[in-house]
């Protein structure tokens, strides 16, 4: 990997939400899923890597008895539909007749959210929820008007890195939400 494209990323990318607007959206956020959750007991699954950084920054702010625990999916090759994901680590806990709240990075196309949920569903959740720090901003949705159940901050269609989405497998530790130069 070549670290000066890495460092020059970062430093040459376009902050579309520095850290306070983050820190604004995840007190909304947590207070939103407070109100709807507080009485749930809910499970709470992290998609892995992306929604690390979000499970950190927000559990801490849901003052209510909950489960943590995390999945690892990506769609199989370039389908977009439907429930094909290749499992890296697969839903453990019993999901049956529970509420699930699902915590990823970004909801861009979300064919892959989508699949999730659907297979929490058919495992047996009576209720999926899902929260997406970034909400990206275009038409190529899964299906029309497609929208997590709690979004942060609404950021443009570019490339973005920071809070858990990644340039090139780095960048995931940045405090706010950038916009690579260019992309």
């Amino acid at each position: 990997m070549n670290m000066d494209e890495i460092r020059r990323a970062r430093e040459e990318a376009d902050c579309l939400a520095n850290e306070e607007a983050v820190e604004g959206a995840l007190d909304r956020m947590a207070s939103e899923i407070t109100a709807r959750l507080a009485d749930r007991n809910p499970l709470v699954y992290t998609v892995m890597n992306g929604g690390l950084i979000l499970a950190g920054r927000i559990l801490t702010r849901l003052p209510f008895p909950l489960e943590v625990a995390y999945l690892h999916a990506t769609r199989y090759g370039h389908a977009t539909q439907g429930t094909l994901l290749d499992w890296r680590v697969r839903p453990t806990q019993d999901l049956r007749n529970r509420t699930v709240l699902v915590l990823d990075d970004i909801l861009d196309e979300g064919h892959t959210l989508n699949a999730i949920i659907e297979y929490l569903k058919a495992e047996g959740a009576s209720e999926v929820l899902s929260a997406v720090l970034v909400h990206k901003e275009h038409d190529r949705k899964a299906y029309p008007g497609m929208r997590a159940d709690f979004s942060g901050l609404d950021i443009a269609d570019r490339f973005l890195f920071g809070c858990g989405m990644d340039y090139k497998g780095y960048w995931r530790n940045a405090p706010g939400i950038y916009a690579v130069k260019g992309l």
